[in-house]
């Protein structure tokens, strides 16, 4: 039987889709890089039997060559065997890569600094939001909208549909004054309590809302106001 014949939730592409990557076995994961097998076999029978034969160690596997790979097994190719190559290669690079360190927000002054270089400098006012997981590290920065001299608009929707998509568990909200002076106006005092109110439905917590300028910023938080 062919893959595409499997059930949908059993093919290797379609399984990693609804269940994840972490899912899928070594040999469904080699599948899906030689896309097919060969006339007797599926692209995972294909692929478990170059396993096997490496006693299903992937650093074994990394040290055949594509010569070795296309003389041993019937179904692979020059292609097939560069991307297995190209694919244990990268592998083994990302384990001597260094993880990315990403910058997280425990108080108001790291957010003013993590903002600062993108409004500092604006003629007009910008609204972005830092979104964050659980240990306050920043998962993403995003622009929400932009303005005028002296006001911008935000979309409650579009703020909390980018934190889901994210699965973020907090929220930074920024924008900038190019008048240079902090002081929110009753504008900025409605959005910040109704995105508040709106984030806690879905269990996010809106954890600032800094208002920036050039050379100081005022905070939600410090003033107490969330």
């Amino acid at each position: 039987m062919k893959i595409k014949e499997w059930a949908e939730e059993d093919r290797p592409r379609e399984k990693m889709l609804l269940k994840g990557i972490a899912s899928l076995s070594d040999a469904e994961l080699l599948a899906i890089l030689i896309g097919s097998g060969n006339s007797q076999e599926t692209a995972v029978q294909l692929s478990q039997r170059i396993l096997g034969s490496v006693n299903n160690n992937l650093n074994a596997l990394g040290k055949l060559s594509v010569k070795e790979l296309m003389s041993k097994f019937k179904g692979i190719g020059k292609v097939k065997a560069i991307i297995i190559n190209a694919a244990l290669e990268l592998g083994k690079r990302r384990g001597n890569s260094t993880p990315v360190q990403r910058p997280a927000i425990h108080a108001s002054k790291d957010a003013y600094q993590l903002f600062h270089p993108l409004l500092c400098d604006l003629p007009h006012e910008e609204l972005w939001i830092a979104l964050m997981n659980r240990s306050l590290q920043v998962i993403e920065k995003v622009k929400i909208s932009q303005g005028g001299i002296s006001e911008t608009s935000a979309d409650l929707c579009l703020i909390l549909k980018a934190a889901i998509n994210a699965l973020a568990t907090g929220i930074v909200v920024c924008h900038n004054h190019p008048s240079g002076n902090t002081r929110p106006s009753r504008q900025d005092d409605q959005l910040t309590q109704r995105l508040r109110d709106a984030a806690r439905l879905v269990e996010i917590n809106l954890l600032d809302h800094i208002v920036l300028a050039d050379g100081s910023y005022y905070s939600y938080s410090d003033e107490g106001k969330l």
